[in-house]
């Protein structure tokens, strides 16, 4: 399962050094869920225990920390105040005002900003969300059904009310073509709305899911008053009609965007909203790239920065302002799910089908003095495709997680039984020298032999292919990488292009690598279609970049769809891990259990943290002094 911290925005991809997934994976998502703390343990038991049904709230087990009465989230303060004009920065452009669609690039967090769900998640519980948009919820005791009651109050920003055909409205459309198809598959088993009243209304599903209701919950709210007037898919520029805390003041395309506190929000006064989105106006100015912005934030011309190239933590954040106080350095630390960055190979491409080939360019990438040399030994390794959780596959898999893998043990790996989860590495004993040797060996028994100075394989393809890039700052990572394949007769180009370009070519698959990073939630479910599944696998813009049709990651992906219990979703995660790491799809690189921001001395901040959260998120807690 998505919590709602990183909407769908544009379908981008980030491509820097990785801060966690959710700032991260700019992919088509309804978000980037929550992790676990770095000793991997399962999640503590919450504060106060009521059946799914509460009321007030929902979670995926049955516990939630809030009571019905509860005045702000832990981690917003009573002190906030509202006021003050919040400068930011984004990278690219926009161009275009919706940011459910697949084609074109949506202005920054306007889906945070200007859009709600049916209920607000908590950052600091894993799997719990309480009423926003809906006063109350009644989950069916067969889990196939949901049934929510809105909030009479509720309006959106034209000042019509939020009713039921509204969000019979939203499904449809969400289900419907126009929108990104990634939402077909995440709402795929929500079967149909039916309408009970001005302001009731249930939703059935296909089949029980214990996380089921939670998604339903996410699901954005829209006006059908506005679309049945702009078209959902049209290519306008109109500023959208939503329900949320912000409105469209101005902007300049794809330049700058200002948001403009609504003065008539109807969700002030709510527990899920107070001491949240205090600031005026919020201001989105584009820059080319991350360094041209670094430049920007030091000379004043915007308040607030996640840095998440290292070299600029480490070596361009100081001089006269940051001496005397007036910038600041933050290391924001969170339990969010790390997810996999990696270099990411597209199987469709003939090059990378042989796993053997894929385990050879693995050998290649010396994380360890990338991270010495360019990172200042900033980051952890990627060693899972649920980093920093307790999802990790660890040891050698046993009991349920062995069950599920048993009937594919002839069709996997065999080191997916027998050796546990460990990235190649060049600490002693290892050696690069002695990484590129094996390599070359793999290479070999794959039909690949050096001639003329290039590997060539034995049908006579030459072996050279392309690495797509999206910003500058990643091509000196590349490099090395480039320089050691070139050891092996390999030619590996890599080229920085157009943003809009680079998320047409992503969305239509046309490319031979790229990096980006699969971002993992608390409690993973229906998403994971998108990204492994063979379904998804030839569907223009999911997040099955990979390319992956395998019958067993689809098995496993269903189990954890449909999982009953936690032992049960745990098991399937962890045995999908084991099959994708071993699968060599990917070339893991690394990741941060902290965030790093740098900040003008203007905010005051809560005393307490989220547990699970992006900086934009913790953002929206602060005020101005």
């Amino acid at each position: 399962m998505k919590s709602r911290y990183s909407r769908p925005t544009s379908g981008r991809h980030l491509l820097l050094p990785i801060l966690i997934l959710l700032l991260v994976c700019r992919f088509p998502g309804l978000s980037l869920g929550a992790g676990q703390p770095a000793e991997k343990t399962a999640p503590a038991a919450a504060v106060t225990e009521k059946p799914a049904t509460a009321a007030h709230g929902i979670s995926i087990d049955g516990k939630l920390k809030y009571p019905a009465d509860f005045k702000r989230f832990a981690y917003a303060s009573a002190a906030a105040r509202p006021g003050g004009n919040l400068l930011l920065h984004a990278l690219g452009g926009f161009d275009k005002m919706n940011p459910f669609t697949l084609k074109g690039t949506a202005p920054e967090e306007m889906s945070e900003l200007i859009f709600e769900s049916l209920a607000a998640p908590s950052l600091d519980e894993p799997f719990a969300a309480y009423g926003l948009l809906a006063e109350s919820f009644e989950l069916a005791e067969d889990r196939l059904s949901i049934t929510f009651n809105l909030r009479p109050e509720a309006r959106f920003s034209d000042h019509s009310p939020v009713t039921a055909e509204d969000v019979r409205f939203s499904l449809e459309t969400f289900k419907g073509n126009q929108a990104h198809p990634f939402y077909q598959h995440y709402f795929h088993d929500i079967s149909r709305a039916e309408v009970l009243g001005p302001h009731r209304i249930r939703f059935h599903f296909a089949r029980p899911n214990r996380e089921l209701h939670l998604i339903a919950a996410q699901m954005p709210v829209l006006s059908r008053k506005f679309y049945d007037a702009h078209p959902f898919n049209s290519d306008g520029l109109t500023p959208p009609v939503g329900s949320g805390p912000y409105l469209v003041e101005s902007f300049a395309p794809g330049k700058t965007i200002t948001y403009r506190r609504n003065p008539d929000y109807w969700g002030k006064e709510l527990g899920v909203r107070q001491g949240m989105f205090n600031f005026e106006t919020i201001t989105f100015k584009y820059f080319k790239d991350q360094i041209v912005a670094l430049e920007a934030f030091k000379a004043g011309e915007f308040d607030f920065m996640a840095v998440n190239i290292a070299r600029q933590w480490a070596r361009d954040l100081e001089g006269e302002r940051f001496r005397q106080g007036e910038l600041l350095k933050l290391q924001l630390p969170h339990m969010n799910n790390a997810g996999m960055q990696a270099f990411v190979f597209n199987t469709r491409r003939s090059l990378f089908q042989d796993r053997k080939v894929r385990q050879a360019l693995n050998l290649a990438f010396d994380f360890e003095w990338t991270n010495q040399t360019m990172f200042f030994n900033q980051y952890r390794r990627c060693d899972s495709y649920f980093s920093n959780s307790y999802l990790a596959a660890r040891d050698l898999p046993q009991g349920l997680e062995l069950s599920y893998l048993e009937p594919f043990r002839k069709q996997l790996p065999a080191e997916v039984f027998n050796q546990p989860l460990t990235p190649f590495s060049t600490e002693p004993p290892h050696s690069r020298r002695a990484n590129l040797i094996k390599a070359a060996r793999l290479l070999k028994e794959a039909g690949w032999q050096v001639k003329e100075g290039m590997l060539t394989h034995r049908d006579g393809r030459r072996f050279e292919f392309e690495i797509l890039l999206n910003s500058t700052s990643f091509e000196r990572v590349m490099a090395p990488y480039a320089e050691n394949l070139s050891r092996l007769g390999i030619k590996a180009s890599y080229r920085t292009i157009d943003q809009a370009l680079y998320v047409r070519r992503l969305n239509n698959f046309d490319f031979d690598m790229v990096v980006t990073v699969f971002g993992q939630s608390q409690s993973p479910g229906n998403e994971q279609r998108d990204l492994w599944h063979s379904t998804a696998a030839e569907r223009p813009g999911s997040r099955n970049l990979i390319g992956l049709q395998e019958p067993a990651v689809d098995d496993l992906v269903e189990k954890i769809i449909y999982a009953q219990t936690q032992e049960e979703l745990t098991a399937a995660a962890k045995a999908l891990d084991r099959v994708l790491w071993y699968g060599y799809y990917v070339v893991p690189n690394w990741y941060l259990d902290h965030h790093r921001i740098t900040v003008r001395n203007r905010f005051a901040r809560p005393d307490i943290l989220p547990l699970y959260y992006n900086p934009f998120q913790v953002l929206m807690t602060w005020w101005m002094q």
